[in-house]
Order: structure tokens, then C-alpha cells, then sequence
């Protein structure tokens, strides 16, 4: 849960540093938990993966961060049994797959214990993906990896014959045992083409308190329940922070504040009502995020009406900073001509993550022939026809300047 720890500010402006300590008290005591009498401290739960036959913890570890300067943190949640490590090729210009290799080279036999996931960015042809699993298991110093994903797909159309026939061959070699993607934008639809096809094992999507009520996403959700897909909740703390802050922060954070856990930790109890997600993939750069997150599944209140009621108001107030990632609507609207999703997701990074090296990472990939027009395109067809009526020319002009 990065979100926690770049919303730290925010968070002390709410309830002020006292309150701020009491919130995160449980945190604290998780992370300087003695061991039991059988020498070990509490530890994540578990959940089945799909119908992979693999059960994993309902918390996993997002890698993008520099893992081979933060060591630490790999063991610490170890320690806490999060063992569903998650990174991809491209973060930190290959430093997140670096330091799971460093901690494994050190560590051998820690590896049989982690569910390992790595992902390959586009094009996603089977030369590419030969090339970018090959170098994966070379920084990660390991002879195969539990999940590979397709990374950042926006269509079921990617789910080709090619990559099928990719995948089957991955797993004979036994350099992969799973196979799937992961998905930003138009989850609903690639969700529903995965659940069809019926060769896909896991999927890691975009998933939060605001968008696992949609009428789209719980049925996308239930067909690949029914076909037995695994699912990783990602992005779960559903704040873009376009808008500033506002009254609405500032109700919410009290509001929970008084419950004795943070806006944070309720967001991440939302999700796991929904026995359908298998694990929650939360950024988790040092110790005290990751147990503030590790204090989230072991604390066994469940959210209320009223809990549910304040993230409900708080949605509706905040929509118009939140982008949903419905991009077949907006991008639609401009004949897919600019991919607005990834220009709304590098400014998620940017102002919600305070990551401005991941933000321009992302930019970054969209053509640059694309990025030099950005500020200068018309996006009023674009704005009429967001369900949450984002200012999108705003924002487009406003990522052309901070990140091109």
C-alpha cells in the first residue's frame, strides 16, 4: 500500500499526529510482534488461486520499488508470510527483478516458498516474450516463475492463438507453471474474453471499493470465477488525487479515524469482502507500509454499514478525480488516436504515488510522436462522454508539462 505512505501527508493534515499514532498503533505492534511460542509472528491468511490448486496470501508484494537497495523488506515479509511477490521487466529499469535475485542468491531456500510473478510489457509476440521471460529468470536468479503476465493489456483481442500456443509451450519447459495478464484499462471486457478463451490462469486488474460494485465488473468477475481464473486485486486504494484535497478527505479520514484504522486499511477490507479476489497486490516500499497492510488482514473487524456508507458519499463526492479506466469510452471519442488511460495512469503515479521516476516511466512509452501533440489536441468529445466527467483537457495539458 504505497498509497498509505504517499498519503501520510494528507492523512496527518486530518486527524494530526496524534491521531495519526493511535490509527496506526496495531501497525506498529505487528511490526515488533514477539515470536509465538512456536517462534514464528502471525501471518498473512491464505486464499485458492483459481483452480491452479495453489493457495496464496491475500496480501502480495508490489515491486515497484528499487528491491536491490531494500532488502529489508523482502524479509520482513517473509517473516509475515507474504510470500506472493509480485514485479515486472520494466520496474525500476529491471532493479525490482534484481533484488528478488540478490535475496535469492543469498537465500536459496527461500524460493520453493514464494509464489513468484513477473510481467512482460508489449509487443506481445512470442519472440518477445522468449526474450523478456529469459531475462526475468537471469535477474531473478531462478530456473522458473510461478505467473507470467502479459502486461498492461487493454483487449481480449491480445489473447491470441499465438500467445496460447506461447504459454503451453513456457509451461512444458517448466519455466513457467501459470500463465495470464495484467489489465489497466477495459478490465470488464479483457476479463470477460479471458473467461471465455479458458486458457488463462490469473489475472492481476484494476479493483477498488468504486469499481467492484459496477454491474460490468462483478459480472466480469463471476464469469472468471466460474472458469477458474485466479484474480489479484491491484491499485485497491482507488485515489488519483487530480483533484486537491478537500473536504471529503477530510471527512472520510475522521471518519475512520474513530473506527481506530486508517481511510487506507478500510479500502484494502473493502476488497477482501469479496471472497472472488484472491490477493490484493499492494506497493510496499518499506517496513511500516507493509505493516500497516499486514495489520489490515490479521485485524478482524469488518467494515459496517456506516463504513460502507462513508466510502460510498466519498466516491460520489471525488468521482470527478477518479479515472475509472473505461477507455474504450473516452478514447473512443477520439477515433483511439491518444491513449488517454495512460496519460490518466502516469499522473496517477505522479500525484496520488508521489513516484514522479515511475510516472515518466509510463509517459514515456506512449509514442512520442503522441506526446508531442498532447496539449495541443481537442478533448471535449473525450470529456462528454467520461462517466465521471473528468477534465480531461486540463489534465492532458497538465501531463504534456510535468512529464514530457
Amino acid at each position: 500500500m504505497k498509497e498509505e505512505h504517499v498519503s501520510r501527508r494528507n492523512f496527518i493534515k486530518t486527524v494530526g499526529v496524534a491521531g495519526m499514532g493511535s490509527v496506526l498503533a496495531r501497525s506498529r505492534a505487528i511490526a515488533q510482534t514477539p515470536p509465538s511460542p512456536a517462534g514464528t509472528p502471525p501471518t498473512v491468511p491464505l486464499r485458492p488461486f483459481g483452480k491452479t490448486g495453489v493457495k496464496v496470501p491475500m496480501l502480495a508484494l508490489g515491486g515497484i520499488f528499487d528491491i536491490s537497495t531494500n532488502q529489508l523488506v523482502l524479509q520482513r515479509a517473509l517473516d509475515f508470510g507474504v510470500t506472493y511477490w509480485d514485479t515486472a521487466n520494466s520496474y525500476t529499469n529491471g532493479n525490482s527483478e534484481k533484488g528478488i535475485g540478490m535475496f535469492f542468491e543469498k537465500n536459496p531456500d527461500v524460493r520453493k516458498k514464494i509464489f513468484l510473478v513477473s510481467k512482460a510489457g508489449g509487443p506481445h509476440t512470442s519472440e518477445r516474450m522468449n526474450s523478456m521471460l529469459d531475462l526475468s529468470l537471469q535477474r531473478m536468479k531462478t530456473d522458473y516463475i510461478d505467473v507470467f503476465f502479459m502486461h498492461g493489456i487493454r483487449d481480449g483481442a491480445e489473447l491470441t492463438d499465438e500467445m496460447k500456443a506461447w504459454a503451453e509451450k513456457a509451461k512444458a519447459s517448466r519455466k513457467i507453471r501459470f500463465f495470464g495478464f495484467s489489465s489497466h484499462g477495459d478490465m470488464e471486457n479483457s476479463l470477460q474474453a479471458a473467461a471465455k478463451a479458458g486458457w488463462i490462469d490469473g489475472i492481476m486488474l484494476k479493483y477498488d471499493y468504486r469499481l467492484m460494485h459496477t454491474d460490468a465488473m462483478k459480472a466480469a468477475v463471476d464469469a472468471c470465477e466460474k472458469a477458474g481464473v485466479g484474480l489479484t486485486a491491484m491499485k485497491t486504494q482507488s485515489k488519483e488525487s487530480f483533484n486537491l484535497e478537500n473536504e471529503a478527505d477530510l471527512k472520510l479520514g475522521g471518519h475512520f479515524v474513530k473506527r481506530g484504522f486508517s481511510e487506507h486499511q478500510a479500502r484494502l477490507k473493502a476488497v477482501w469482502e469479496n471472497p472472488q479476489i484472491a490477493s490484493i497486490c499492494s506497493q510496499m516500499p518499506n517496513v511500516t507500509v507493509l505493516a500497516a497492510n499486514v495489520a489490515a488482514t490479521l485485524d478482524k473487524t469488518k467494515l459496517t454499514n456506516a463504513d460502507h456508507a462513508a466510502l460510498r458519499l466519498y466516491a460520489r463526492e471525488t468521482c470527478s478525480g477518479y479515472c475509472a479506466g473505461c477507455a474504450h469510452l473516452c478514447e473512443a471519442a477520439l477515433g483511439h488516436n491518444v491513449p488517454v488511460a495512460d496519460v490518466m495512469r502516469s499522473l496517477m503515479y505522479h500525484h496520488g504515488y508521489d513516484d514522479v521516476g515511475l510516472a515518466r516511466e509510463t509517459f514515456t512509452r506512449i509514442p512520442e510522436s503522441v506526446r508531442r501533440q498532447l496539449a495541443a489536441l481537442d478533448y471535449s468529445a473525450a470529456e462528454r462522454a467520461c462517466p465521471n466527467r473528468l477534465p480531461i483537457t486540463r489534465l492532458m495539458r497538465e501531463a504534456a508539462e510535468l512529464l514530457g
